[in-house]
């Protein structure tokens, strides 16, 4: 009778864990990312930024425009201190359309990887360069079409290798990420080093040497893509059917509030750094210090690079320096006067190469002989 009431009690406990393994199971499997909304999540976002560069690209291309018809008019240039641009429907049409392409960066953030989004902005380099030598005639030489293919290769193949996978889903899951202690040190070091600069090196050696002024823009700038990643996800999460409201959330003020105060301070020194040396100098170096400190706070934060294959590593570090390759060709080459057909005259001047087709067919002629 014992040993019946042992194998009962033993078949019944047995049943008990399966079933616990059963439900642990199915929990797993519901809680898991669906690879299908991912995937759309990520072409969303991919196409968000894609849009964010061309709209960006064009609004410098519209607002340029409306300052040169304003400098047509002999009125004061904004260089100089005027104001006349507000009344140019053109500028205010550039703005507009600039305002349309970071808000869609910004939704950008809610859907792809910040890995993926932020060196998505150099395509709106290409766009400008490309756009500028059509409707403002800027030549755009050898080295800069070089620079163009260069910059959608490496953005081509940035996007293939990149994680193509959220690695948050919500808010709160993105408040217990900020939390970690890895991500912690990170933003204590990012802080500190910020001051230092600010309160130290930048009245000394700011305008001497735009490294410190990019430096404090950059580390910022980390922080401030980080804050909008969270406020993107609140908005989302707060207008899916079904979803949680998040702007009962505390996180979600304080994201703003960061946010907020990251822009103010990044847009404050960018402007030092725009006013005190070259556009040609600034932006380059700019974005190769911002693109650079995004995907570090990324992979510290999101750690979305942890599941990634050393393959795909790899990739989108060559990417990413195929495109600052093609950046510097755009941007500090623009006023090289090089282009084939600047070539081939002087291939023909120097007489290395005949001038044409006849003299070339006498040449080989005269070598066969």
């Amino acid at each position: 009778m014992t040993n019946i009431s042992n194998i009962f009690f033993q078949s019944l406990i047995s049943s008990k864990l399966h079933k616990n393994k059963m439900t642990t199971e199915f929990a797993n499997v519901s809680q898991a990312p669906d690879p299908a909304n991912s995937a759309r999540d990520f072409n969303i976002g991919l196409a968000l930024a894609c849009g964010s560069s061309v709209f960006i690209g064009t609004s410098f291309i519209m607002k340029k425009k409306g300052l040169l018809r304003l400098a047509s008019k002999s009125q004061l240039r904004a260089g100089q201190g005027g104001y006349g641009y507000l009344r140019e429907w053109l500028w205010w049409a550039g703005l507009i359309t600039m305002g349309v392409g970071e808000a869609a960066n910004f939704a950008a953030y809610a859907f792809a990887p910040a890995s993926v989004v932020s060196p998505m902005g150099a395509l709106s380099v290409l766009v400008g360069a490309v756009m500028s030598s059509r409707f403002l005639q800027e030549r755009l030489n050898l080295l800069g079409k070089i620079g163009c293919a260069l910059t959608v290769l490496g953005s081509t193949v940035m996007v293939i290798h990149a994680p193509h996978e959220g690695s948050v889903a919500n808010v709160d899951e993105l408040g217990q990420k900020l939390l970690d202690i890895t991500f912690l040190i990170y933003s204590v070091l990012v802080v500190s080093i910020s001051v230092f600069f600010v309160f130290y090196l930048s009245p000394k050696y700011g305008h001497r040497n735009v490294l410190i002024y990019i430096t404090i823009c950059s580390l910022i700038g980390s922080l401030s893509v980080t804050a909008c990643k969270g406020v993107g996800l609140a908005i989302k999460e707060s207008l899916t059917p079904g979803g949680k409201n998040q702007f009962v959330n505390w996180l979600t003020y304080f994201l703003i509030i960061s946010l907020i105060a990251c822009v103010m301070v990044q847009m404050n020194f960018l402007n030092r750094a725009l006013d005190t040396f070259n556009t040609a100098i600034v932006s380059p170096i700019y974005y190769v210090f911002f693109t650079t400190a995004v995907i570090a706070s990324s992979a510290i934060l999101f750690k979305e690079w942890n599941n990634m294959l050393p393959l795909d590593i790899v990739g989108s570090l060559c990417g990413f320096l195929t495109i600052i390759g093609g950046i510097f060709l755009l941007q500090f080459c623009k006023d090289v006067d090089l282009s084939l057909r600047g070539i081939q005259e002087k291939r023909v001047h120097n007489g290395t190469v005949p001038a044409s087709p006849i003299e070339r067919r006498e040449l080989l002629r005269s070598e066969d002989a």
